[in-house]
């Protein structure tokens, strides 16, 4: 019977590619399920056979630790040399996209306090 294996929402396309060709290189049989035209299904690969389960998560977990390592050395490469994002990169980047990010962040804030304040000014 198939049994789930790796749910693919919000992964990178490149971690779902190294994945799908880890299961091929250690002939793992295993679907794949998208998510749809409206992207309400679920987006999954799947295991053909569940008997392949520890073996598979075996393979995927190591493969995930070297992967977050590798992440973190790149993260620590670019901060060394000065090209991590902050705030003000991603304003030069995108400053229309910040503005509208900054100026939604102010009207909640602005919505959820106001009735305390309302409230205060009644007392």
């Amino acid at each position: 019977m198939a049994k789930i294996f790796f749910r693919l929402r919000n992964v990178p396309d490149d971690e779902a590619d190294e994945v799908r060709q880890l299961l091929d290189d250690h002939s793992i049989p295993w679907f794949e399920t998208n998510a749809g035209r409206w992207g309400i299904s679920f987006p999954a690969i799947w295991l053909s056979d569940e008997r392949d389960q520890r073996r598979a998560r075996e393979l995927v977990d190591a493969y995930q630790l070297r992967r977050v390592q590798k992440l973190k050395e790149e993260e620590a490469e670019r901060r060394q040399r000065g090209e991590q994002a902050t705030m003000y990169t991603q304003f030069r980047q995108r400053p229309l996209r910040t503005i509208l990010a900054i100026s939604f962040i102010a009207v909640v804030a602005y919505f959820s306090v106001s009735p305390f304040l309302t409230f205060y000014k009644a007392l």
